[in-house]
């Protein structure tokens, strides 16, 4: 993987630090200096004609990143406003040379005042950083208040304070950066959760730190990208036909849900699937061919009516619109026997977590966080407070690969790295939207064969599909009809 889509955890973070202090033989106070020079850069691009500029500083070595920033941006010309929220007294170690060296600079630190930083044109958090500790501290949490309440565009130094750096959820609260510099390796909590609300937009300076693999060790997570579309599906030979790119039956719809077995369909042939054939209610088939003639349609009355189709699948997507009834679960329990490769949604799901059958091997789960909490016995806001985790979890538990969606969608599976999405936006919220990914990943398994990869590649182009119509007509008002049609651009790479 490349080294700019690799995520990790602040204990990585701390072990690569001290490779570069102990065996490397770089002063820790030399790393300061060269993330004061590089938020200093991060600072005049972004706000090339800001003059007045406000520093938070707390009291450990994110503070210390604040104080050489100031002394820095006083010797360029900038008008620097200090704020310590600790006490420089009580600083130690770099932290104290870092304040020290300001006030010999001819710096002066001024004690915190809400007020003041109103009259800043940029702010800089220099508060915590990847020190927050839950539960804040009351005097912390009236700092972050005060930043957030200025009005003023803030950059965060190596993490917005208060965030924890893992998780991406907020400790109680969190400063609302405009753009974080992340130092050394970009941290999980930037990405994931609510981390992305917080730290906008996200740089990261290595400060001149290249560790072996070794020290590094295993990312938590990888960033995917339109890459994984490539490696996904190769350019098509012009003698290909469509018995060349596999046949997917979609197990969807049940009484009165058409619309979640036509998008499933649809989001199938989008992706070039080549044949897709529906099993459904009965009352659902003249609705379905009526919008969409491409698609084989049929009633199933019964488990033995979907057994011709299964047998000639390549890959069965099972669960959008199915709904929990008896024939649902019966529908359900022959494709589980099918032995062919699952993708497994919506009601699928919640039958599964109903009777704790463990899927396939072969299987690709697609859960929201409530899908994910019925299946760990949990609840939906334990999953959202700890993504990672419970996608671990969700691998261990069922053996399959997961993709737990949401924003900043996570896939896992057993002995892999997990992936994760950042794009995708927040007018794909809305109803359909999983039963077109449930129908991409499908006929990508079905035209690559490897579960992970049309898991992650299914994903992708779901997310740039969204992304497209946002930029052309905004957040609100997105169908998912819409985002299917759009899959066909970007498979095709």
């Amino acid at each position: 993987m490349s080294p700019s889509q690799a995520l990790y955890s602040v204990a990585q973070v701390r072990g690569i630090d001290a490779y570069a202090i102990k065996v490397l033989g770089v002063p820790g106070y030399t790393l300061m200096q060269r993330a004061a020079e590089a938020s200093l850069r991060a600072l005049r691009s972004r706000w090339p004609t800001a003059l007045r500029i406000a520093i938070v500083c707390g009291g450990g070595n994110n503070g210390g990143d604040g104080y050489v920033l100031g002394r820095y941006a006083r010797a360029a010309g900038l008008d620097v406003n200090l704020y310590a929220a600790v006490d420089p007294a009580r600083l130690q170690g770099d932290a104290k040379r870092a304040a020290d060296d300001f006030r010999a600079s001819g710096g002066a630190p001024q004690p915190l005042s809400a007020t003041a930083l109103a009259n800043a044109e940029v702010l800089v958090d220099a508060l915590l950083g990847t020190g927050a500790r839950a539960p804040l501290a009351p005097d912390m949490l009236a700092a972050i208040a005060a930043m957030n309440r200025a009005g003023v565009p803030i950059l965060a130094l190596d993490l917005p304070s208060g965030l924890d750096a893992d998780r991406g959820v907020p400790l109680g609260d969190a400063v609302r950066a405009d753009t974080t510099i992340s130092f050394v390796a970009p941290k999980c909590g930037l990405y994931i959760g609510a981390g992305p609300e917080y730290a906008g937009r996200v740089l990261c300076d290595t400060l001149e730190i290249t560790p072996p693999d070794e020290v590094a060790g295993q990312p938590v997570l990888e960033r995917i990208d339109e890459s994984e579309l490539a490696r996904a599906l190769p350019r098509r030979g012009r003698t290909a036909h469509k018995g060349d790119f596999g046949r997917v039956l979609v197990v969807a719809g049940g009484p009165g849900m058409a619309g979640a077995a036509r998008l499933a369909g649809e989001a199938c042939l989008r992706c070039g699937a080549g044949l897709v054939t529906i099993a459904t209610a009965p009352e659902n088939v003249a609705a379905i061919v009526g919008g969409r003639p491409e698609l084989i349609c049929f009633g199933a009355s019964a488990p033995s009516d979907i057994e011709a189709a299964l047998a000639s699948a390549t890959v069965v997507a099972v669960g959008p619109g199915l709904g929990t009834s008896a024939w649902s679960r019966a529908l359900l329990d022959v494709a589980l026997a099918s032995g062919k490769p699952l993708v497994i949604d919506a009601d699928g799901l919640n039958l599964l977590a109903a009777s704790g059958v463990r899927p396939p091997a072969n299987a690709v789960l697609t859960p929201h966080p409530g899908e994910a909490a019925r299946l760990l016995g949990s609840t939906t806001s334990a999953v959202q407070a700890d993504r990672p985790a419970a996608l671990r979890a969700l691998v261990d538990r069922t053996g399959a690969v997961v993709v737990l969606k949401g924003a900043g969608t996570l896939i896992g599976a057993p002995g892999r790295v997990a992936a994760l999405c950042t794009r995708g936006n927040p007018g794909m919220a809305a109803p359909g939207m999983g039963d077109v990914l449930t129908g991409a990943i499908a006929a990508l398994l079905a035209q690559c064969g490897d579960a992970v990869q049309a898991a992650r590649a299914g994903v992708i182009a779901h997310a740039l599909s969204g992304d497209d119509l946002a930029r052309l007509g905004g957040g609100r008002g997105m169908l998912a009809l819409e985002v299917a049609e759009g899959l066909t651009r970007w498979v095709n790479p």
